[in-house]
């Protein structure tokens, strides 16, 4: 277990990894700031607090991000005032429901794509019981087949899959970043050498500027689009 300082001193890393991608203008690209929100939506709800608690007692292979991760997904979504949002790798509808309570504040939308069929039924009921059915829409299937169907750019990208397929989600997916969006990545940490590909494209792209945080110990690469 990480000592008290250490959690402090990565924490810190996060914000300044945060506030110097949100310095080169990742907000303003996405249009007016959000209008105020009631506190229930600023804060999770008991019931709200006891479903994601649940989700991740029952997430017995692991798949969803720490809560640390998910309240991090949560911030940065809201701070970018993202509008139009893609999940590669939704499993249980975790990071989802986090995501989708920073578009309920931003008045954006998620696709999440699950390629396990059981998963993408647990994901669309949590979404649902969470109440944010009107925000996250769960696709099931192959994200390969399902993302070129989907019509044109994404503010933010989240990709949590197979973790050897990162690279070529990156090369599918990074061209319809929105200029001045985000591609975020899981598992850049704990998992880099499963990933050594990716993690070397999103350092080179020429249209790049990335850094690596860890609000949790999984850690989550973050990949500006110049504009």
């Amino acid at each position: 277990m990480r000592s008290r300082a250490a959690r402090l001193e990565c924490r810190m890393r996060t914000f300044t990894a945060v506030f110097a991608l949100l310095a080169l203008g990742t907000t303003a690209s996405f249009g007016q700031p959000p209008k105020t929100q009631p506190a229930s939506v600023v804060q999770p709800s008991p019931a709200l607090k006891k479903l994601l608690a649940t989700i991740r007692a029952a997430d017995k292979g692991q798949l969803a991000v720490s809560e640390e991760d998910g309240r991090f997904l949560r911030t940065l979504v809201a701070a970018t005032n993202a509008r139009r949002v893609l999940e590669i790798g939704g499993a249980s509808g975790y990071s989802g429901i986090w995501m989708g309570l920073a578009l309920r504040e931003t008045g954006g939308r998620l696709v999440t794509i699950e390629y396990d069929p059981v998963r993408a039924r647990e994901a669309a009921a949590n979404i649902k019981a969470a109440g944010l059915s009107d925000i996250v829409q769960v696709i099931p299937g192959d994200a390969f087949a399902e993302i070129p169907r989907l019509p044109g750019t994404f503010d933010v990208v989240f990709l949590d899959a197979w973790k050897p397929d990162y690279k070529k989600f990156f090369d599918m997916v990074f061209p319809r970043v929105t200029p001045g969006g985000l591609f975020l990545a899981h598992n850049v940490i704990n998992k880099k050498n499963e990933m050594g590909d990716f993690l070397s494209a999103i350092e080179t792209h020429p249209q790049a500027v990335t850094s690596i945080v860890s609000a949790g110990s999984e850690g989550i690469s973050m990949t500006y689009r110049r504009r």
